[in-house]
């Protein structure tokens, strides 16, 4: 007999990686790592929006999901794009480091 996997356990799991991605942006110094940590978080989002669309029986879930997916991956050329300008002038992609959004 296969072993139904509850509601729980996915709210649990998606509080677990929420909170590395949370502790990755906090903690963390590299800014790749950073941009690593949210899409963690994002991802986390999802799972949840997923899960719950599956309990509920509805596919408004499903589809925020597809929304979250497509903000993520515009999120991700243009930081990466940034990071990529940053290191070409200052050689580092070290967040400490960075300054030139300074006025």
């Amino acid at each position: 007999m296969p072993s139904v996997v509850d509601i729980n356990w996915y709210i649990a799991l998606s509080g677990i990686l929420f909170v590395i991605g949370v502790l990755g942006v906090l903690l963390r110094r590299n800014a790749i790592i950073v941009f690593m940590s949210i899409e963690l978080m994002l991802n986390s989002a999802n799972l949840l929006f997923v899960a719950f669309a599956r309990h509920l029986g509805s596919l408004h879930g499903q589809v925020l999901v597809f929304f979250v997916i497509t903000v993520a991956a515009a999120e991700v050329a243009v930081g990466l794009a940034l990071i990529v300008a940053i290191f070409r002038t200052k050689k580092s992609i070290n967040i400490d480091e960075i300054n030139i959004l300074k006025g």
